[in-house]
């Protein structure tokens, strides 16, 4: 009888734009894979994962609310979910599935529970109150459901492993794979380059925290020193997000000279081979799949030196890195690549390289599988 995994993600079009690649290994594997998250994209998203073979389960996930009621319903319908399908493993996706998830997982006993830290996100990026209140909640919960030799994790980048294991998570429950991968025969470089003006390109949700008005600021410096340059913007704000940019903010920075603000792209294949640079001066990543993808056509990067980005950017190899909240340096950095072809071209080689040894989607689902059955012998071994 096939192994049931229950992968659990708080909205449905994350996961097929995330998660996709390492379902598929897992049923190929020969796991029944469940997925259980909100389902919010409408029914074209529901028919393309269960013409996969994989099973959809409701959840009232509330992106962004903090009410008890609302983390009450979910965790009780979590709660509800595991009892009636005992899923052998239950991988969960981002701090919130981790945070209710996981504890909804005490209470089911599956035999193994993954936890995939993709980011510590907005929460650890600031000082408030509130945030340091659930900083402690956080740290409490992952302490909590650690404790079982069954729960491992999965953290894309050395900066979160180091957390975990600063958190009293033992190192060996603690497991890097590089985010989710990447189609490297769908993501490929154009051929032949482009002709100016460079196109400059950010790809990620509207967010302060992605450092879009740094971004806004730098290249505005840049168009001054004459550079013969357009800034792509494509993305949206995300309301349930609190580091959310607002429609009009967005409205404002699409009416300056030469920045093109297209909202959700679909065909993001053809964005990145249609540009000449990629740029994501975020404040802290997981592991950035937008780089990811620009990497794999080939681009030059232009990332801030912090957790995620730093782990693909490797500076003056395949891009340059800048300091986070610094609009003169990032800047620079893009002036020195729009006049530079060779430089463009050789950090552009360097960056499909990478995706080529162990960073594209068939490696991370193999590595991924990998640790399905690692846990699975666990707890065998303490049954």
């Amino acid at each position: 009888m096939s192994k049931k995994l229950l992968y659990v993600v708080t909205e449905d079009w994350y996961f097929l734009s995330h998660r996709l690649p390492m379902a598929r290994a897992a049923r190929d594997a020969g796991f029944a894979v469940h997925v259980a998250c909100r389902l919010s994209s409408g029914g074209e998203t529901i028919h393309r994962l269960a013409s996969e073979g994989f099973t959809i389960h409701a959840i009232p996930f509330e992106r962004g609310s903090l009410s008890p009621f609302a983390v009450g319903r979910t965790l009780w319908a979590l709660i509800r979910l595991n009892w009636r399908l005992r899923p052998d493993i239950i991988h969960n996706v981002a701090i919130s599935p981790c945070m209710i998830s996981g504890l909804a997982s005490l209470f089911s006993r599956p035999k193994a529970v993954v936890q995939a830290i993709t980011g510590l996100g907005s929460i650890f990026l600031g000082h408030t109150p509130k945030q340091r209140i659930l900083q402690k909640l956080v740290r409490g919960i992952l302490r909590l459901v650690a404790r079982r030799p069954t729960t491992q994790h999965i953290v894309q980048n050395e900066d979160d492993a180091a957390f975990l294991q600063q958190l009293g998570i033992a190192a060996a429950q603690v497991h890097i794979i590089a985010g989710s991968g990447v189609d490297s025969a769908l993501f490929i470089p154009a051929s032949p380059p482009l002709a100016p003006p460079i196109i400059i390109t950010f790809v990620g949700r509207m967010l302060y925290d992605k450092g879009v008005p740094t971004l806004v600021e730098a290249f505005d410096m840049l168009l001054k020193s004459g550079v013969n340059a357009r800034l792509i913007l494509a993305g949206t704000p995300d309301p349930a997000n609190i580091a959310s940019l607002t429609q009009e903010m967005m409205n404002t920075y699409a009416a300056r000279p030469h920045i093109e603000w297209r909202g959700h792209v679909k065909t993001i294949a053809a964005l990145w081979q249609a540009s000449h640079i990629a740029v994501l001066p975020s404040r802290r990543e997981g592991f950035p799949k937008s780089l990811l993808e620009a990497a794999a056509c080939g681009l030059p990067m232009v990332a801030t030196d912090v957790p995620g980005c730093r782990a693909l950017v490797k500076n003056g190899e395949n891009g340059l890195l800048v300091p986070a909240d610094d609009a003169p340096s990032l800047a620079r950095a893009l002036e020195v690549l729009c006049k530079d072809e060779a430089l463009r071209t050789k950090f552009g080689a360097a960056a499909r390289h990478a995706v080529e040894n162990g960073l594209d989607d068939v490696s991370i689902g193999q590595q991924t599988v990998a640790l399905y059955k690692k846990t699975l012998l666990i707890h065998s071994n303490n049954g």
